[in-house]
């Protein structure tokens, strides 16, 4: 029987991931990757094994999510990561003290606390810079930048960076162009078609969709960077369990299912919303008054779930997020189920005051995660919780 393995481009996308990275069961012909819960494999003779020695360098079932999403992605080389932190992490390990570094500045609140408040003491350098404006990043780039790390969209003011544009200034530089790709999914973009080097993702969020497992992916095509990837992960040792990485695997088997309801509610709701609060305090790529809406077009093929409004203020904001019942106030994103958070004093809670108000991001800005519930009932959970605002 003909199967669809790891990089067949020209099967569609919801083939690939159903099926790409995913080999027969040898045992017993098992439809579902085994979760393989083991520590070590017994060795034919000494220096002689099946290609696997010991679980914090390689695990099947890890395998099998790691091809999945490298195909999704249009890649040939996957790793997975206990968390999208973890992720982060390791890609910062290919670095070395006195390297720059061009980051957005409105990346997640994780991201700058690694980078920040973690990394700077290690003797890397940071620049982080509104990339919207391609020309900001170039102005940015020193002799000594090797990596430029964008978001696009970003969390949570949903801004957006020009792929194409970032890739030829970072290969000017002599450096690596990495992007997280989490808020969009492969389903709705892929950054190494536009000359990225590196795709980072919170497998967390819609990988996995169902709010029940940590994990972080980071896709190459680079032969050399997988390289350097592999020895970091077994080195350095931020895995995920197996247990997890079928969870994960168990997801990406419905993304192209999912991300197309996710796109309807998000374009239902932020329409309700830009005709409640008005298209000035609407932040989603989607609306026609996003101002780079004509470059979400361009380079992604929908919109998401992802919405961030400006309420005026964080009691305006309180209010509304204390009324919601079919919207969970809690932080994370893109599972099933609809999720509203305060980025400025949860996700973004660790960004320092004085830099959150330098991007913008108000004490008045709530996110909303538009699952796949039915959207009209998503509509009327925002306008009770509204009502009197």
């Amino acid at each position: 029987m003909t199967r669809v393995f790891d990089n067949d481009l020209d099967a569609g996308f919801g083939t690939r991931a159903i099926h790409a990275g995913q080999r027969p069961d040898p045992l017993a012909g098992a439809i579902m990757t085994p979760v393989y819960f083991t520590s070590t494999y017994v060795q034919d003779a000494l220096g002689q094994h099946k290609g696997y020695e010991y679980a914090r360098g390689k695990n099947p079932t890890r395998e099998a999510l790691e091809r999945n999403v490298a195909a999704l992605e249009g890649g040939r080389h996957g790793f997975a990561f206990a968390s999208g932190v973890g992720a982060t992490d390791a890609i910062m390990k290919l670095l070395a003290a006195g390297d720059h570094v061009v980051c957005g500045e409105n990346v997640y609140g994780g991201t700058f606390r690694l980078f920040d408040r973690i990394l700077r003491s290690f003797g890397l350098a940071f620049s982080f810079v509104d990339t919207r404006d391609p020309q900001k990043i170039a102005d940015a780039v020193t002799p000594a930048t090797r990596v430029i790390w964008v978001e696009t969209p970003t969390n949570p003011l949903m801004r957006l960076t020009d792929l194409a544009s970032a890739s030829t200034i970072a290969r000017k530089a002599g450096a690596w162009l990495v992007v997280d790709n989490t808020f969009a999914s492969p389903f709705f973009q892929q950054p190494l078609s536009f000359g990225a080097d590196l795709v980072m993702h919170s497998t967390t969020k819609y990988l996995n969709g169902h709010s029940d497992m940590i994990g972080g992916l980071v896709v190459t095509s680079d032969d050399a960077l997988a390289e350097r990837l592999q020895f970091i992960l077994n080195a350095g040792g931020a895995v995920p369990g197996p247990m997890d990485c079928f969870l994960a695997l168990r997801g990406t088997k419905t993304l192209h299912l999912r991300m197309p309801r996710h796109d309807e509610n998000g374009r239902k709701v932020a329409a309700w919303l830009a005709k409640r609060w008005g298209d000035e305090r609407v932040i989603y790529p989607g609306l026609a008054s996003h101002p780079q809406h004509a470059l979400a077009k361009r380079q992604m093929k929908g919109f998401g779930g992802m919405i961030s409004v400006e309420m005026g203020s964080r009691e305006a904001a309180g209010a509304m997020l204390n009324r919601v019942r079919v919207f969970s106030l809690a932080e994370s994103l893109g599972g099933v189920e609809s999720l509203i958070s305060h980025p400025a004093s949860m996700t973004h809670g660790s960004v320092p005051a004085e830099r959150k108000a330098a991007m913008g991001l108000t004490d008045g800005i709530v996110r909303l995660s538009c699952g796949v519930e039915d959207g009209d009932d998503l509509v009327a959970d925002l306008e009770q919780a509204f009502a009197g605002l």
